[in-house]
């Protein structure tokens, strides 16, 4: 193998592992985005349902007018 070719591929491979390292972060960052949000989603769930029970006839809407 000549040094020329032995030269090109080790740059190949040092850019492959540095563009792996930069592909590793992006999917670490956006996992953790990913479990903020998740966070977020059950807490707005919660939220939503406690005011549902706080509210005065809350389950009114299940129930026939007084017409029918």
């Amino acid at each position: 193998m000549s040094e020329e070719r032995l030269v090109d591929i080790e740059s190949k491979l040092a850019h492959q592992d540095q563009l792996l390292n930069e592909l590793n972060d992006v999917v670490t960052r956006q996992q953790e985005k990913l479990m903020q949000l998740e966070e977020l989603c059950k807490s707005l769930i919660s939220r939503v349902r406690s005011m549902g029970e706080a509210m005065p006839g809350a389950d009114a809407g299940d129930e026939r007018p007084p017409h029918y």
